[in-house]
């Protein structure tokens, strides 16, 4: 009788720990969840201070993203650029002319 009671005893005990460790999990998952969607957030928010692309010297080039400095245009190290200055014209920003217009046509006679 003693032993029959004591393996309840155990087996609630035993449920109730597992119920307990199983929430503490899901809680850490979630925890860790928006910890890491804040880490995002933030890194998102200092990547849009890079201010390439509303430079003058940004060429939207692949080749040759900056003409002040090439290696640095769109990373993080231009966040703080001494050379930045702002274009005059925002609607220019990555645009290019298209080069079909500028050829000469010949006519077929």
């Amino acid at each position: 009788m003693f032993e029959i009671l004591l393996s309840q005893v155990i087996q609630n005990l035993l449920t109730f720990l597992c119920c307990i460790a199983a929430w503490t999990l899901i809680g850490i998952a979630l925890w860790r969840i928006r910890v890491t969607f804040l880490d995002g957030v933030a890194h998102l928010r200092q990547l849009h201070q890079i201010p390439c692309s509303r430079c003058a010297f940004f060429t939207g080039d692949y080749r040759l993203k900056c003409t002040v400095h090439p290696s640095k245009a769109l990373t993080e190290e231009a966040i703080n650029c001494y050379d930045y200055e702002a274009t005059l014209n925002p609607a220019r920003v990555n645009s290019r002319p298209c080069k079909c217009s500028h050829q000469a046509t010949s006519k077929i006679v």
